[in-house]
């Protein structure tokens, strides 16, 4: 590996993620088609390293030559979903390099197999065919999937953001707000205290009926709740 990162990354909720880019103003990026874990509870979070896969297994491991400890190994198959570019040896020796996950702009195969290794895996799907090699395309694929290197991934059971690498300490702490006014919101609605009596509803409704332009995401931010 080029350098060693000693940066952790914690993995807050995707959906507080995006929440909190839309209080600040800062939008973060959806991958422009779905990525999904490969089994279900995977989680991750890390800078960004890409990898176009234009020569199988080669360009992974030159990849996972150049990337940190502690990055996301991103391999690059231009969104191809008719062959698979990742299974469990490459998951295998990308645990052993450090790699905090891999996200496949492609599909995955050995579904079982990567479940049962747990190195967070996201992808577009799985897919039983072999990779083949394919010519590099000039700018190809930062045009199907535009990120800067270093960016953050953060991925969960809803899906993976991005999170430009300048913004992310000021969008995880409004995150974390956000995720920790909705588990108390959640735990007393459990408890018998419905949302409108926890957000004042009925003040919100009043409000508005005098100011039309008040709107319930200021309110929200007025009450210090959270429902996005």
């Amino acid at each position: 590996m080029s350098g060693e990162s000693t940066e952790e990354y914690d993995v807050w909720p995707t959906a507080a993620l995006w929440d909190a880019g839309i209080r600040l103003g800062r939008r973060l990026r959806l991958p422009p088609l779905p990525l999904r874990p490969v089994s279900l509870g995977m989680r991750l979070a890390g800078p960004l390293f890409r990898v176009r896969h234009t020569e199988g297994v080669v360009s992974i491991f030159e990849g996972l030559d150049a990337a940190r400890e502690g990055d996301v190994l991103f391999i690059d198959n231009e969104a191809r979903v008719d062959e698979a570019c990742v299974g469990d040896l490459v998951a295998i020796e990308a645990r052993l390099a450090g790699m905090a996950g891999l996200v496949v702009w492609g599909c995955h195969r050995d579904t079982d197999e990567l479940a049962a290794i747990g190195l967070p895996v996201f992808s577009l799907g799985p897919c039983p065919s072999s990779p083949t090699q394919h010519p590099a395309v000039e700018d190809a694929a930062e045009q199907l999937f535009p990120f800067e290197a270093g960016d953050i991934a953060v991925g969960d059971s809803d899906g993976l953001v991005v999170v430009p690498a300048k913004a992310y300490s000021e969008v995880v702490d409004v995150a974390r707000v956000i995720a920790e006014a909705e588990q108390r919101q959640a735990d007393e609605a459990r408890r018998g205290l419905s949302l409108r009596e926890q957000l004042g509803w009925a003040e919100f409704k009043k409000r508005r009926q005098a100011d039309s332009s008040y709107t319930f995401r200021a309110h929200l931010a007025r009450e210090g709740g959270a429902l996005e």
